[in-house]
């Protein structure tokens, strides 16, 4: 029952900037921000945990950019944590843990791990120890598949360098040697990491980019509250993802507190961001649970039919600034979700309150975009869908909206 006057609230387009004086010339500008408590970005835009939107392709592109991908989860937990693990092994400082292949494997098993991972060689190891490296050069006019790498891999004259070798001094290497791998090994031979010349000119090209401490791109992943969040939770976590979404259309309910709380007591080495919600009340729940980042938005995204369906909502503008307001007392950045037409709203969310923005509809019709392509008389097209759709509540999408198991409904 309505018990009083309903207070005025705004969305993007009830609102401008009154323009002022500044010193401040575009070039100058910094848009670094913080996604979560413990993650910064160099530009605030994040993309849509959609299946239409993000996989490892377009998160690869966004954090290249400077910004985060978040991977969809209307997949299986195994794809999920591959797709998380294409983008961290896409652009490293030092690749870490470099797949490797055994001196005994076939010929076809290191060439559908090259062709799995997108890399032109492998180093060959025995219990640890390298023992060569199995290039393009070493196959290109191979036709014995069935043969054992160690038959056709380089074992002699390998360039190695120590651990600890900085990238300037790695380039230099690469360079005198006119090879595009160095092997890093300790004291004992053991393989501990792997250096591409790739990796250094992405480095040039993308100096904006955002990367984790070991120099790998940032990319976070989208879990659900119901069924397998547990496990693919974990999953993620050892798959080395920066950042957990908790995704759900509404973030103030029993079950999401519920799941943020075992994530959060489950991860505590990952940071958390939870949502959608859209008040100050369930801001503040989710704070006192310990997320790292907040999701606002219940509806407004340009595909959303929530608000129609439902009758719930918030206008955004004051749904960031009510969510903003609490969330700036904690330290906890908040991040609008849905409703960006044009950019000039990007800068409207930011004033509101918010320290970056999660974009879909823009994304979808990029080339990176996992969407389907469609030609339609003489021009392209990429296909686009909301979360609630019955094509996508089918795919595994239902829980989102706690309707596991009702394919039929459409949000």
């Amino acid at each position: 029952m309505l018990d009083g006057q309903i207070p005025e609230a705004l969305t993007f387009d009830d609102v401008l900037l009154v323009p002022a004086k500044s010193a401040v010339l575009p070039t100058q500008v910094d848009t670094r921000t913080q996604f979560t408590r413990n993650i910064s970005l160099n530009i605030p835009i994040t993309s849509a945990a959609m299946d239409t939107v993000t996989e490892s392709r377009l998160a690869i592109a966004l954090a290249q950019q400077g910004g985060i991908g978040i991977v969809h989860r209307t997949m299986s937990i195994e794809r999920q944590a591959l797709e998380i693990d294409k983008v961290k092994r896409s652009e490293s400082g030092m690749i870490v843990d470099p797949v490797t292949v055994r001196p005994e494997s076939r010929i076809a098993e290191a060439l559908e791990i090259m062709k799995k991972y997108k890399i032109s060689g492998v180093p060959v190891t025995r219990d640890g120890k390298l023992v060569g490296i199995l290039t393009n050069r070493d196959l290109r006019f191979e036709t014995r598949l069935d043969l054992p790498v160690e038959q056709v891999m380089t074992r002699e004259n390998l360039i190695t360098v120590p651990v600890g070798t900085t990238l300037d001094d790695a380039e230099a290497i690469l360079h005198r040697h006119r090879v595009e791998k160095l092997l890093v090994v300790d004291q004992q031979y053991n393989l501990k990491g792997l250096i591409t010349v790739k990796d250094i000119q992405k480095r040039i090209k993308y100096p904006n980019a955002a990367k984790d401490a070991h120099g790998r791109l940032r990319v976070g992943a989208a879990v659900g509250v119901t069924g397998d969040f547990r496990e693919r939770a974990q999953e993620l976590a050892k798959a080395k993802v920066d950042v957990i979404v908790v995704d759900t259309a509404h973030g103030h309910s029993s079950r999401v507190l519920e799941a943020v709380h075992v994530i959060k007591e489950m991860l505590p080495e990952v940071d958390l961001v939870a949502g959608n919600v859209a008040t100050s009340e369930a801001a503040c729940d989710l704070i006192q649970l310990g997320v790292d980042g907040i999701k606002v938005g219940i509806g407004p995204g340009s595909i959303c039919t929530t608000r129609v369906v439902t009758g719930a909502g918030v206008p955004q503008i004051t749904a960031i600034a009510e969510c903003a307001r609490v969330a700036r007392q904690a330290g906890i950045p908040v991040i609008a979700d849905g409703g960006i037409k044009f950019s000039g709203d990007i800068t409207k969310a930011i004033a509101a309150g918010a320290s970056g923005v999660m974009i879909g509809s823009l994304f979808a019709g990029t080339e990176e975009s996992p969407g389907e392509t469609i030609l339609f008389q003489g021009r392209t097209f990429k296909s686009y869908r909301g979360m609630g759709s019955i094509s996508a509540m089918a795919s595994g999408s239902g829980d989102r909206y706690a309707q596991e198991g009702e394919v039929s409904k459409l949000v």
